[in-house]
Parts: C-alpha cells; structure tokens; sequence
C-alpha cells in the first residue's frame, strides 16, 4: 500500500473521492496479493458424483400442467409500479394482472442481488448451496472492471466490508435441478429469453442454459454493465457486444416470447422471461424513450409493461389465456434510480428495500381477482409450486427450502407455509423474518461499488463512528419501513428469533450442499 499511506487515510480517500480504481493500481503488488479466487468447495464441500443422484418422479399424472410464465425484471423495486403505488411511472398492463389476479404485498427474493436470486428462483434452494452466493464475472472481464472486484475484495480482506466475491462460483453446475429441467419430465416445452446471469456461457458452453432445461433460449449472459456484452440464440452468438446499442433489447425478447408461445402449440409450456431492465445502463426504444414520468428509468418499466401487454394479447388470440398462469416478480430491490416504496434500503442492502419485490400471479378462473396476500413469501417457492402443478414429485435427494404456496395464490389458505424465511448477504446469515418480526444479527448496508457513507468510516477496524447498532429488531406490521428498533422492548422475541438463527446454521453447516444420505456432500 505505500510506505507513506496509513491506512486510514488511504480508506478515506478511496470511499470519499472515488478513486478506488486508481488507489488500486498504485497500491502495487501489495494490493493484489489479497485477492484470490478460491474455489467454491471451500466453504461448502464437493457436489456428490452425478452417478449418485435420483430421476424426478411423477407423482401426479393427472396434475393440471398449466402453461407457465415467469416474468423477471431486474432491478425493479417495490414501488415502481402503478398497482404499488407509483405515480411517476405508468404500467396500465401489470396493473390489470394485478386486478385480474393476487398480489403479494410481503413477498421476497432469496437474495438482494441478481444471479443469486436467480440461482434460488430456478432450484427452489437458498443460493449458499449452489455456490451463487454473488454475480459472476464474465471470464476474461476488462482490466477496469477486474481492479474493480479486486478493490471490493481489498476492503472485504480490511475488514471494512464482507464482499467474498473471492468465494462466488462461476455458474450453476449441472447437478443442480432447475424448474425448467423438472417441468420437461412432465412433458413441458420449456423457453427462456432474456437474461441468465448463471455464468458466463460465451466461453464457458456448460453453463448455457440450453444445458439446464431449456429446450430453446435467445438472450445475454448478465447483466448490462458487464462487457463484453453478446446476444445468443441457443448456442449461437448474435451479436459479439451490444454495448451501448441495447435500446432494442425489450422489443426483440418480446418477439422471441412470442414465437416461442406459438410454436408450443397444444403442448404445455413454461418460459422463463428475463428482461435485461431497468437495470443500468438504461435504453428504452423510440416508442417508449423520453415519454415517461420516471424518466430513463420510467421509460424503460413503461416499455416492459407494453411487453407485458403483447403476451397477453397474443394469449387471448390462442385462446390460451385461462389455461396459463402468468407472475410478474423482481430479482431484487432497485439500484440508483427506482423506487423502493416506503421501505428501506435498495438493491444489496440487508433492509426489506433490497429484498422484498413485486409479486403478481395471474390465472383466470384459477387465481382469485383483486386479492391481496399479506403472508410471507419467496421466490424459492416457486420450484416447488409449479413442480406440484406439473405433477412432479420434488427431488428426493437433495434439500429443497421452498415451499408449495399454491393455497396461498389461490386463497385456500390464509397463513404462510414458512414458520421462518432467512436472509443472506452472501453466504452470511444477516437475517431472519418470522410472522411480522424481522431480526437482524448485522446490516450489510453497501454492495460494491455503493459507497459508504461517513458515519460508516472505521475509526478502527469493526468500529465505526455510530458505535455497533447491531442486532436490530422490527415489527413489520406496525413499522414495514424498519424505522424504529423495538429490541430493548421486546428482547424475549429478539431472543427467540436469534436463537432460531443459530439453530439453522448448526443444521445446515453440518451439510450445506444439501444432498442427502447416503449421498453425502
């Protein structure tokens, strides 16, 4: 780091003058040497030998196998719709799926940052077992980005923050089931467009998701700030970079949706459609660009809630509508435009605004119209939910922590299956929700490369100006927008909730993988 920089200062002036990159790079070898890319067995073990583990089974041959669309925004927040609430930003289509259908005002993602939420939404496990505990790079990433991850680590090694991107795997390994593979054995036709984000397939083909499940994809690897940038059909690159030319993005994953749809024909289908936006950088068509309220950021939900509009649209004119279910949700909370509501913290923050998203189900004559569910949910629920629908018994060697909350959509049951659902920054168990009480052990406020802010500077290291404020205590049905700790009033519950925490991280460290015996992991 230099003779002559403390290491104080040297902090202080990387967080506060946006020099990370350059600090980096004058830091010298002395910097470099604290990363390492560790392999992710490290933490949680080797994956059993595939030879070792079980077929799916149908369990129901008479299951109702309705077509299925996921709809999957990135970096959409809980208040960024008009039917939660937005004034700035006009989405006439969702908000008539919402009023056909249920809406979720508490349900959650597994992970307040993209492709573990993904991880978690296609395998119905917390993202700690697949090893997708953060975003992987694209192998082979910029200088600019990789000093970048590099300086994040840096500050992790320092104590100042707990990135372990150092621990992320590069993909989802094949042993994983995802929700495409277990709905094929039903006889589903199953198609993704859009975003993957489950490792960089341009140069690593494993982790094309034509090789986990999905019969047909057309889309990118991750997430848009992330270079190079190419469009994929299957196998087959499109477009070597999009860079800054994405603004047809949302109309050509819109057009592929829809073929998609009509060459499935009679055949149950499920499409997993993952739109690029609004995650940054921001594009929007000419249609749509400069037209909204919420600005670039506005105009690009308005162009995805137009999307919205042609599926269903299409649907109707195959006389497909009461035979599919549609869920508009979110990978995670909003980055630095959006809105999260009246909740707090944003995308990569341990709050209820990092985590918590719009949850929409649609299935006329199915789901019942203009209902709204106040329990507890996420999106790992989802595998389990839509295998029973199909017919599919769940995997039967390996954990699977999401839970069937089909009662819940379609209102036979008015109480959450979870008694407890845990919150992760990373692989570190922060958080726990139980009814309508959220604890925390610690907050993670800051995701690379959010700075901190001055009360968080360390006067020395794990000390910080504010003293430790941790753990905390919320009620979340007198105070959704976590404002007001209640841990020196109701320590009995603080107590109880912490206790379950740790119960949780003795049973699952004993097996974090999840496979079970005689399996092993």
């Amino acid at each position: 780091m230099g003779k002559n920089v403390s290491r104080r200062s040297f902090l202080k002036k990387s967080i506060y003058t946006g020099a990370a990159i350059g600090g980096t790079v004058l830091a010298g070898a002395s910097a470099w040497s604290v990363f390492k890319e560790s392999p992710i067995d490290e933490l949680y073990g080797e994956y059993p030998d595939a030879s070792r583990l079980k077929p799916l089974e149908i369990e129901n041959s008479r299951a109702e196998k309705p077509n299925v669309i996921v709809i999957y925004c990135d970096d959409l927040g809980y208040g960024d719709l008009g039917c939660y609430g937005s004034q700035s930003i006009h989405t006439p289509h969702v908000d008539r799926l919402a009023r056909g259908g249920t809406r979720f005002t508490d349900f959650y993602s597994c992970a307040a940052v993209c492709a573990p939420s993904r991880a978690g939404l296609l395998t119905g496990r917390y993202p700690f077992r697949t090893g997708v505990i953060g975003n992987p790079y694209p192998k082979g990433e910029p200088l600019t980005k990789s000093i970048a991850r590099r300086f994040g680590v840096m500050l992790k090694n320092l104590g100042v923050i707990d990135l372990r991107e150092d621990y992320v795997a590069r993909g989802l390994d094949s042993r994983e089931i995802t929700m495409a593979e277990a709905l094929k054995t039903a006889g589903y036709r199953t198609g993704m467009v859009g975003k993957w984000h489950l490792g960089d397939y341009s140069r690593q083909p494993e982790f094309n998701p034509r090789n986990h499940g999905f019969d047909e994809y057309f889309g990118v690897p991750h997430s848009n700030d992330m270079s190079p940038f190419p469009l994929y059909k299957n196998e087959k690159e499109v477009e070597a970079d999009l860079g800054n030319n994405q603004a047809h993005l949302t109309g050509l994953y819109t057009k592929e949706a829809k073929r998609f749809i009509i060459d499935s024909g009679d055949k149950p289908f499920f499409l997993y459609f993952a739109h690029t936006f609004p995650h940054q950088p921001l594009h929007a068509s000419e249609k749509f660009s400069k037209k909204s309220d919420g600005g670039k950021f506005g105009d690009a939900v308005e162009e995805i809630d137009w999307s919205v509009g042609e599926l269903v649209k299409l649907l109707e004119q195959k006389n497909l509508r009461k035979k599919t279910m549609i869920i508009f949700t979110s990978d995670n909370g909003p980055w630095y435009e959006g809105s999260s509501g009246s909740l707090r913290g944003r995308k990569g923050q341990s709050y209820d605004g990092g985590f918590r998203v719009p949850f929409i189900v649609n299935w006329p004559g199915k789901v019942p119209a203009g209902r709204t569910v106040s329990e507890a949910a996420m999106n790992i629920d989802l595998f389990p939910t839509m295998l029973h629908l199909a017919g599919v018994k769940e995997p039967s060697d390996r954990t699977i922590d999401g839970k069937n909350i089909l009662n819940l959509m379609r209102g036979k049951n008015s109480e959450s299956p979870h008694e407890q659902l845990f919150f992760y920054h990373y692989d570190l168990l922060t958080g726990i929700r139980m009814k309508n009480w959220k604890y925390y052990r610690q907050i993670n406020r800051y995701t690379w490369p959010i700075p901190l802010d001055a009360a968080a500077i360390p006067n020395s290291l794990g000390k910080s100006q504010m003293g430790n404020r941790s753990p905390l205590l919320y009620n979340m049905e007198k105070d959704p927008g976590e404002s007001y700790n209640v841990i020196n009033t109701f320590p009995k519950v603080a107590g109880t909730l912490q206790e379950k925490m740790k119960k949780w991280e003795q049973a699952v460290s004993k097996n974090p993988r999840g496979f079970k015996n005689p399996l092993g992991s």
